[in-house]
């Protein structure tokens, strides 16, 4: 099968959507290698990790065509791909992220989407009125279209289903792993290279996410200041909330103790979670959750926060306080860092709970859902494209929907 990707976000977006979108190709081209794989990016930019996908022979990456749909590269993404994945054969298209082309369901392509989470119709608050309008209506109408939904948890399952009224037989859940690196062992002299470049304590509490409200990472920081010689070490793409903790920061005299980081190299993240004591994810509300995953692969405990989906990736040996509960917060720190035979057995569970996030798991779960696609009522020749005398059909049948 010949299955489209939009990858976007694997190509412009060095965070969440973009690893995960990043990650779920890597996965499919390895352990899902019977189909071909066609990444569809609106322009290429300069990203190391997204040549890297590359290197699968069935793998290749497709820009748009035209010197019209290179200018108008979002019209080209939303409605014109249609043309492109037609010619190029595509059986199947997944937007990996939240996302689908307007008129896909009638090219006789099959469609899957991924949608991360609905936090924007959760907490509106956290975002402007114009992006949540916007968000609404490209993630209902992809719900609506797609003839599989894949929700990274189940708590994203669950919103889906009361948000947009999807039965919850249309929707699969399909869980996200992280780059096997994490898990890989880091040598003392990495370690004290990373240390020196960051002017680092030796012993730390980590926490790694966008610094952003939603986020929480003001919590974190006030726990900390409630424990003796403890320091926190936040990694994070910076927002207007920076401000904020940097002000309590500088207000309370924590400077020396709370060290925040911007623009880390990747290959600098997987060695200071092999330095942590203990990582804390305070967040009010995630879709999942990736960097705990990538915590328990590194072997450091985890402090989670309650109220969404972070028991799902931390397990029942992490440990979740709420998100606003600062003076329990700072106990479970103070409970792991002293307490090394709780430590040991945090470590140890977590690296057996993180299995079930093994790269070829999770393919072979993406992979049925593929599959289901094609089931029953979706089996006629007529839904998609075997032979280049159809592909011509579909062509001149289809593009008039534009």
């Amino acid at each position: 099968m010949i299955i489209g990707f939009d990858a976007k976000r694997a190509n412009a977006n060095f965070t969440g959507l973009g690893n995960y979108s990043r990650f779920m190709v890597d996965t499919m081209a390895t352990y899902g290698n019977e189909h071909k794989y066609r990444m569809y990016i609106p322009k290429e930019c300069k990203n190391a990790l997204y040549d890297s996908l590359l290197k699968h022979k069935n793998v290749a990456s497709i820009l748009p065509h035209s010197s019209m749909m290179k200018r108008c590269r979002a019209l080209w993404r939303t409605f014109f791909i249609k043309r492109g994945l037609l010619q190029d054969g595509v059986q199947l298209y997944h937007g990996l992220s939240n996302e689908l082309p307007v008129g896909i369901h009638r090219t006789g392509i099959r469609s899957v989407v991924t949608i991360h989470d609905l936090i924007f119709l959760r907490y509106p608050q956290y975002y402007h009125f114009l992006d949540r309008l916007i968000y609404n209506r490209k993630f209902k109408y992809a719900c609506r279209k797609a003839d599989r939904i894949v929700a990274v948890s189940e708590c994203t399952k669950r919103d889906i289903v009361k948000y947009y009224g999807i039965s919850p037989e249309k929707i699969d859940v399909v869980y996200q792993g992280c780059d096997p690196i994490f898990a890989r062992p880091v040598s003392p002299e990495a370690k004290e290279r990373v240390r020196k470049a960051y002017g680092l304590p030796d012993r730390f509490v980590l926490s790694v996410g966008t610094i952003e409200e939603r986020k929480n990472l003001l919590s974190a920081v006030k726990a900390v200041e409630m424990l003796d010689d403890v320091h926190l070490v936040a990694i994070g793409k910076s927002t207007d909330y920076t401000e904020t903790v940097k002000a309590y920061i500088e207000a309370h005299g924590l400077e020396d103790r709370v060290h925040i980081i911007h623009n880390l190299k990747f290959g600098d993240l997987p060695v200071l979670y092999h330095m942590a004591s203990l990582f804390v994810y305070p967040s009010r509300f995630e879709g999942f959750g990736i960097p705990i995953i990538e915590a328990l692969s590194a072997g450091v405990p985890v402090i989670a926060a309650t109220g969404s989906c972070l028991e799902e990736a931390g397990g029942a040996h992490s440990i979740y306080v709420g998100p606003d509960d600062v003076k329990g917060m700072a106990a479970a720190m103070r409970r792991v860092l002293s307490d090394k035979a709780l430590r040991d057995e945090m470590i140890a569970k977590g690296k057996e709970y993180v299995v079930r996030f093994d790269p070829k798991k999770l393919a072979d779960e993406m992979n049925a859902v593929y599959l289901k696609c094609f089931d029953d009522k979706n089996t006629d020749e007529e839904r998609f494209v075997q032979t280049s005398s159809n592909k011509r059909t579909k062509i001149s049948r289809y593009i008039p929907f534009l």
